[in-house]
């Protein structure tokens, strides 16, 4: 900093009000610091500004998703900092494999790195490790999936209403062979949705006893291998609900090696980019991580500015897209 005020021939301090973008400096000043900032190759150490700067602010957020490489978290994790940036506020991301112990070594490593607010999809059984940072006002907002034992704003999606629609709409292509193939079941969006799905079969009259229920499937190839045993057996389905996108692809790869593509009716929960390209293309109910990050970055500087208001949660509705693979009608 020493180095930039010598070379824009300015004091300590208006290197400082520049670098953080304060008032009281003209704007030709302004222009030879950054310039000098630019040619030194100068920048702001953030850490150490925190220490001065008034609540200790970093001007950064911990962003804890099930994985990074899903889809659905890259879209939320898109969203979150496209309104974050807004604020100059960096979004550091981590995945947490759905491993309870994971989340709680990432939660306490991104506060001994004093990030401003948490943004966190849950996968233990309780949250509770976090309400003494949270009783000292650290803003935090859950997606996906609601907290246990702590109270906190949270972004969820309408999980048993977008399944209990899927099962609806199969079933009325006059389908009453379903199976329902999902993801872990300590996993609450999952549990969520199978229960939708399983309720509305149940209310149109189906037995629900009868229906085949995979689950444990958190991958495409575990989904695949249950994908390939459920077709090959003696009274297949004539239609299936798959709980989210990896789940989808790996039954999709099954319906194409079998030749059912066309016969087997199939409807996705989570969007997925080139869906629409598939031969059919695939039916989904479709979720909107884009608002659900936004609306959670929202939430977490609305908390950062002040806002004590009681804790809520906010459900972001989904969405059926009609394509093709979930119009098929069964052939017997």
């Amino acid at each position: 900093m020493r180095h930039v005020a010598a070379l824009a021939g300015v004091g300590i301090k208006t290197v400082s009000r520049v670098m953080n973008d304060e008032a009281g400096v003209s704007e030709a000043t302004r222009q030879r610091v950054l310039s000098a900032s630019q040619q030194l190759s100068y920048q702001l150490d953030m850490a150490a500004g925190s220490l001065r700067r008034a609540g200790r602010q970093t001007l950064s957020i911990g962003l804890l998703l099930p994985s990074v490489a899903n889809p659905f978290s890259g879209e939320i994790h898109r969203a979150l900092e496209d309104t974050l940036a807004v604020r100059g506020i960096a979004v550091f991301a981590a995945s947490l494999d759905d491993d309870p112990e994971r989340e709680k070594a990432l939660v306490a490593a991104f506060l001994g790195r004093r990030v401003d607010g948490l943004v966190l999809t849950p996968i233990a059984k309780s949250q509770s490790y976090v309400i003494p940072e949270h009783s000292r006002d650290l803003p935090m907002v859950f997606i996906d999936r609601e907290p246990v034992g702590i109270e906190a704003d949270a972004v969820v999606t309408d999980n048993a209403i977008g399944a209990a629609r899927a099962a609806a709409h199969l079933m009325a292509q006059g389908h009453t062979k379903l199976a329902y193939l999902g993801d872990r079941t300590d996993i609450q969006t999952a549990r969520e949705r199978r229960r939708g799905f399983i309720e509305e079969l149940g209310r149109a009259g189906i037995a629900t006893s009868a229906v085949p229920v995979l689950e444990g499937l958190h991958d495409e190839e575990s989904a695949h291998r249950a994908a390939v045993e459920l077709l090959s057996s003696e009274n297949p389905p004539t239609a299936i609900f798959s709980s989210q996108n990896l789940v989808t692809f790996g039954v999709m790869r099954a319906l194409k090696e079998l030749g059912a593509s066309r016969k087997v009716a199939l409807v996705g929960f989570d969007d997925f980019t080139l869906a629409d390209m598939m031969d059919p293309g695939i039916t989904v109910i479709a979720q909107h991580p884009e608002r659900i990050g936004k609306l959670a970055a929202e939430r977490l500087l609305a908390r950062i500015d002040g806002d004590d208001r009681a804790p809520q949660t906010y459900v972001v509705p989904t969405e059926l897209i009609q394509r093709g693979s979930g119009e098929i009608r069964p052939l017997h």
